[in-house]
This record gives C-alpha cells, structure tokens and sequence, in this order.
C-alpha cells in the first residue's frame, strides 16, 4: 500500500512539474509577442511621425 501511495505522489509530483513547465513556457511566449508587437507599434509611429515631418516640410 505504501508503494502505491508513493507512485501516486511521485506521478502528482511530475504532473505538476509538466503544468508548471507549460505555464512557464506560456508565459514565455506570450513576453516574446507582447515584446514584438511592442517593437512593430514603434517603427510603425517612428514612420508615421516621419511622414508627418515630410509632410509638413519639417525634415529636410
């Protein structure tokens, strides 16, 4: 009986390893998108802020 219960909380033990490996994972990708997106709004507002300027006639 004590060696099933052991299996038992070793296999709880590894399931919670995995989820929390998963989670992290997650977590992980979701910094790397956010991160990107972050980068793309700004070229995108460095463009439109130059185009502005163009237009106005205040870069040369």
């Amino acid at each position: 009986m004590a060696d099933n219960k052991e299996k038992m909380c070793y296999d709880a033990g590894v399931a919670k390893g995995q989820t929390q490996e998963k989670a992290n994972n997650a977590v992980q990708s979701a910094k790397k998108s956010v991160l990107g997106a972050g980068e793309q709004v700004k070229v995108q507002t460095v463009g439109a802020v130059d185009a502005v300027k163009k237009a106005t006639g205040m870069k040369k």
